[in-house]
Parts: structure tokens; C-alpha cells; sequence
């Protein structure tokens, strides 16, 4: 069965945020320079006046205060499906850099778990600064006191061996987002073919249900990791996904939970896209 993208269109406008419909639109509604100011302005509801992120952007922290998992979902949404970002980001690494630990990791504030939270997050949110700082140099933004910051921490707690012992998919996005976008770290090509060579190996045995977790890190075919990646194993991927758009026209994300389906409906369409799998 053909995919339709009006059925996807109708699953995220029945079921996604403000801001999947806003992204929806942009990317397969005309890419208009309207639809790009909408989608900022849907974006920056979840901004606070300090520069940094909250309001529940990430589905799984409810919190309205600025905390590090907010900005960096943005960042990887961003990453994900290759918006402009324009002037949205304005302050937000100025409020990274206000928000660090003396080793370099991410503080939250004290009302992230008085709010509703992902069972996942009990221990109080994300703290880890290697995909902002990574998202951010690809985007020109890092500053060097964040950049030098950062590193220390990776040198610490993203070791090659870390990065070998991944064993799911989706988490290899530490290792990716970081080394595949700096270029001031010892060893860094070393370090980026354990990246890869993570991201090859579980997408190689990847279940189906995270067949399009792989489209995170290869956007798109000119992308380094869908160049690394075996063909066959993206075409394999390509394949179920044509093949599995639910009736309601929607798909499944890995976990099964409803709050991530439009999303993971917008990335899996774009992937279909991108690499020829569309009929229009």
C-alpha cells in the first residue's frame, strides 16, 4: 500500500502539539517563509525569559522552568529534520553556560520533579551536555568556554569504551551528536569511527520498531552516517517503513507511547522523502 501523507497529516493534526502540526506544515504543506515564522512562534511558547527551554517541549518533563532535556530535544529536532533555526536560540547558550556544574555537566532546576515526569527521569532530569554542545557547533553557535567545558566532561564520561558498550540505538545519539560535529577533541577520528561503527552494529540488528530511529543520526543520503551504514540495511529499513503506516495513518514509535507517534510519524515521512520512497 502507497504511503499517503494526508492520512499522516491527519494522525498529527488529531494527536500532535501545537508545534508537530506547525512542523508538519512546513515541511509538507509548502515550506513557506509563513509556515517557517509559525513554526518559530509555536517554538517559542516553550522559551523562557532566562534564554533557556522548558514547558514541556520534550514530552517526558512537564516542568515550565528552563531545564537541559527542553533545548536539547530542540537541538535535535533541528538535527532531525534540518529546520532553520534563526533567531529562536538567541540567549539559550548564554543560559547553558549559566546552568553548568564545575565538571561540566548540565544543572536542572529544583522544580523538575514536582512536576509531571517520565518514571525514566526519577533521577532528575538530563544532565549531560554532549549533544547541546555537539548540535550547537554544528550550528556555529558554541561558545569557547562551553566547548572547552564539554569536553572535559566527554573526556570523563564518554570514553571509547562507553561509546563501544552502547547496546541501543536511540542512545548512540550521545556519541553522534558530539564527535561528529567538534573537531578540537584528541583522537577525534578515532573516536568518531567507534561512533559509527556503534550506530552500523544495532542498526545492523535493530527490531523493526526502531527501524526509523536510524533516520536521527541519516537524514538524509549525503548524511555521514547513511554513507557508513551498509545499503542494504538502510534499504531494509526504508522498506518496512513504506510498508508499516498504521490505518489512522500514523506510526509506531519504539516505546509504543502515544505522546511520541506524531513525531517519530514526521521523522519516518521525511526519511521516506528524502530518500525517494514517496510517490509525491
Amino acid at each position: 500500500m502507497a504511503v499517503s501523507i494526508k492520512k499522516a497529516r491527519d494522525f498529527v493534526y488529531a494527536n500532535g502539539t501545537l508545534c508537530e502540526r506547525a512542523l508538519f506544515a512546513y515541511f509538507f504543506e509548502g515550506m513557506s517563509a509563513g509556515q517557517l515564522e509559525r513554526l518559530h512562534q509555536c517554538l517559542l511558547c516553550h522559551k523562557n525569559p532566562d534564554g533557556g527551554w522548558g514547558h514541556s517541549l520534550e514530552h517526558d518533563i512537564k516542568t515550565p522552568h528552563s531545564n537541559p532535556l527542553q533545548l536539547e530535544f530542540l537541538l535535535q529536532m533541528v538535527r532531525d529534520t534540518g529546520f532553520p533555526v534563526g533567531h529562536i536560540l538567541d540567549g539559550s547558550v548564554a543560559w547553558v553556560e549559566r546552568n553548568r556544574n564545575e565538571d561540566g555537566s548540565l544543572k536542572n532546576p529544583p522544580t523538575v520533579l514536582d512536576y509531571p515526569h517520565a518514571p525514566w527521569w526519577e533521577s532528575g532530569g538530563q544532565t549531560a551536555p554532549d549533544s547541546i554542545t555537539g548540535n550547537l557547533t554544528r550550528l556555529g553557535m558554541c561558545t569557547p568556554s562551553l566547548a572547552e567545558s564539554t569536553r572535559r566532561w566527554v573526556q570523563a564520561n564518554l570514553t571509547l569504551e562507553k561509546i563501544r558498550a552502547n547496546d541501543w540505538l536511540f542512545m548512540c545519539y550521545h556519541a553522534h551528536d558530539y564527535f561528529m560535529n567538534v573537531y578540537d577533541f584528541p583522537d577525534i577520528a578515532a573516536h568518531r569511527e567507534a561512533t559509527l561503527q556503534n550506530i552500523i552494529n544495532l542498526a545492523a540488528r535493530a527490531p523493526e520498531k526502531q527501524y526509523y530511529v536510524l533516520f536521527s543520526f541519516a537524514p538524509t543520503p549525503d548524511s555521514p552516517v547513511a554513507k557508513a551504514v551498509p545499503p542494504d540495511i538502510i534499504q531494509r529499513n526504508l522498506d518496512y517503513l513504506a510498508g508499516s503506516q498504521r490505518d489512522d495513518g500514523g506510526w509506531d514509535d519504539e516505546h509504543g507511547l502515544p505522546q511520541w507517534q506524531p513525531y517519530a510519524t514526521i521523522v519516518t515521512l521525511l526519511a521516506l522523502q528524502r530518500f525517494g520512497r514517496l510517490d509525491d
